[in-house]
């Protein structure tokens, strides 16, 4: 792994809100002006710098498919990646932590996936590495709250599939496996009950 750029919010501003034309386009006109996502582009407010910049190396490098970040990371310089992942690293994603962990219903499918995982078929708890309300932990587990049930679908898929690199410790891709649709359905109901219902966080 190679190591990562220090980047410079300011200047990845710039780059999110007008681009890099020709070749590249604003992140605003598909993740929204604040960084908060759009119809199936998904949010990218308060992810982990580190996170972000290892996602557009994976779509520049191609470990990553996609049909429309692949040519955007591209057309990035490694120092362009590092400020854009800060700027949007520096915006809050609107999900607070919450004070104490939530007991889970063991009825609600998507609550128990989410806080206790199902060990006997090896799926860990999701709050683990990704926060009781999805709000991200550490700087390279991303924040899931505010993701739709169709995005996270078409990521497990791509885990699955291997089309998407499996991120850190190699974790997702053995877990996808293990997920059914109505998993991740519940799971992503979960979340977004979670993230409606949390204050927004400040940076």
């Amino acid at each position: 792994m190679h190591a990562q750029a220090s980047g410079d919010a300011k200047a990845g501003e710039s780059i999110a809100s007008k681009g890099v034309p020709p070749a590249v386009a604003a992140c605003t006109s598909c993740h929204g002006a604040k960084g908060e996502g759009l119809a199936a582009f998904p949010p990218l407010a308060g992810q982990g710098a580190a996170y972000l910049q290892a996602q557009l190396a994976a779509f520049a490098s191609g470990t990553r498919k996609n049909a429309v970040m692949e040519p955007v990371a591209k057309g990035l310089k490694a120092q362009d990646q590092a400020n854009v992942a800060a700027y949007f690293a520096s915006l809050p994603s609107g999900i607070a932590s919450p004070k104490s962990v939530p007991v889970p219903d063991p009825k609600d499918v998507g609550a128990w996936l989410a806080l206790r995982g199902r060990m006997n078929d090896g799926v860990p708890a999701c709050a683990s590495c990704h926060g009781p309300h999805g709000e991200g932990v550490g700087s390279n587990f991303p924040a899931i709250g505010k993701l739709n049930a169709a995005y996270m679908q078409s990521q497990i898929d791509a885990w699955k599939q291997g089309s998407r690199s499996p991120g850190p410790l190699e974790l997702m891709q053995h877990i996808a496996k293990k997920l059914s649709s109505q998993d991740v359905e519940a799971i992503a109901q979960y979340y977004a009950k979670q993230s409606t219902a949390a204050p927004a966080a400040s940076k």
